[in-house]
């Protein structure tokens, strides 16, 4: 039991996590991506003339419930696998935060930034509002989510998911070095 209590290593979890590439296509050339359930409910909830959801959602049912079996997966994680020792952080990660004032965590997450309380400020706004709305539009601008860009597209070598990839870590490192150390300051 305590296997499923701490994280998994990299050479476990990474296998994993590629190895659902070649199961999806043997078992129906199915594509793993995450952002495109997003459509599906979409589709099957909102019935209208819109023509981005005008397809036969049905078909693609089966991430519908990949996505729940996720969603699932980790509630059950949450619930009876939880590690209830104190996490262990990169010293150089919490003297970087201290710097700007991220002294108090909830788990793996600063409680500083992401809480209700700090929704409403402009850190909050920025980091959670701006940041999401973000995330969503270069998902739907790159056609797909890291997860399906960066493991079914490179896996299938798509030169499409190649770009997205390298934009997406180049997003990453430019908001983790460039923007972050700024928003944090406000």
């Amino acid at each position: 039991m305590e296997f499923l209590q701490k994280p998994w290593p990299w050479y476990i979890a990474g296998p994993l996590i590629g190895l659902t590439v070649p199961v999806l296509l043997l078992l129906g050339n199915k594509s793993f991506g995450i952002s495109s359930s997003l459509r599906h409910v979409c589709a099957a909830c909102m019935p209208s003339n819109i023509p981005f959801f005008k397809y036969d959602w049905k078909k693609e049912a089966w991430n519908l419930f990949f996505v729940g079996g996720i969603f699932i997966g980790g509630v059950i994680a949450g619930l009876f696998f939880h590690h209830s020792g104190p996490i262990q952080l990169n010293p150089r990660l919490t003297e970087e935060l201290a710097g700007y004032g991220i002294t108090q965590y909830e788990g793996l997450v600063p409680s500083q930034i992401f809480s209700w309380s700090q929704l409403l400020t402009p850190r909050g706004l920025i980091m959670m509002v701006l940041g999401g709305f973000l995330v969503g539009f270069g998902t739907r601008y790159a056609g797909g989510c890291t997860s399906g860009h960066a493991i079914m597209g490179l896996s299938n070598l798509q030169w499409p998911s190649l770009v997205a990839t390298c934009c997406f870590m180049a997003g990453g490192f430019l908001m983790a070095n460039l923007i972050l150390p700024l928003i944090l300051k406000l």
